[in-house]
């Protein structure tokens, strides 16, 4: 079954390619000649998900799924939440996102934080939701290269290191889109 994964970013494509297993092959939205930058409009991370599988399974006729990620940290509310990618402008740099929220919590002792997955998955004329949670902590400073995003600023609980110091085959385990995908994978192999 081919299936397309909604987004144009290349390191989420690559690290959820090494959780999809065949006989699904997972394509990206530059292999169906999708170049459009799908608007996140939506006022909720499902809303966001279920716009941009729409766009595609609408405009190029494959099964189809997306996910939005919000970070939501608890000393500022919720926030970034729906605006993760892009807090710190819109240009979606992740280290300006980064910089903007260490900042926000400068002096702030409450580092509780959680990041949430929500997956939409088209197929079969129906929408099917999938969502994954890890709750953790924000960091003081950046630590770690590996992973994108505020990879560098979030350690899950029960570990020592952040997303960004930990091996792919660790974060994919326990990682928030982690969980929604194998919750997705689940559900793909029952059809």
């Amino acid at each position: 079954m081919k299936l397309v994964f909604a987004t144009h970013n290349t390191n989420k494509f690559k690290e959820v390619k090494l959780l999809i297993p065949e006989p699904i092959e997972l394509v990206s939205l530059e292999m169906i000649g999708c170049h459009d930058e799908i608007r996140e409009t939506g006022k909720t991370l499902e809303e966001n998900a279920q716009l941009k599988a729409d766009f595609v399974t609408k405009n190029y006729g494959y099964p189809c799924f997306s996910d939005d990620t919000g970070l939501l940290v608890e000393a500022l509310n919720g926030a970034p939440g729906v605006y993760t990618a892009r807090y710190g402008g819109q240009q979606k740099d992740a280290n300006d996102n980064m910089d903007k929220l260490l900042s926000e919590l400068d002096q702030v002792l409450n580092r509780n934080a959680h990041f949430k997955t929500v997956i939409a998955l088209n197929i079969n004329e129906e929408t099917h939701f999938f969502k994954g949670i890890v709750n953790g902590q924000i960091t003081y400073k950046k630590q770690g290269n590996k992973g994108f995003g505020y990879d560098p600023i979030f350690i899950p609980d029960g570990y020592e290191k952040t997303f960004a110091e930990l091996p792919l085959s660790v974060k994919n385990k326990i990682s928030h889109r982690g969980l929604a995908i194998q919750k997705l994978i689940t559900f793909l192999s029952a059809l």
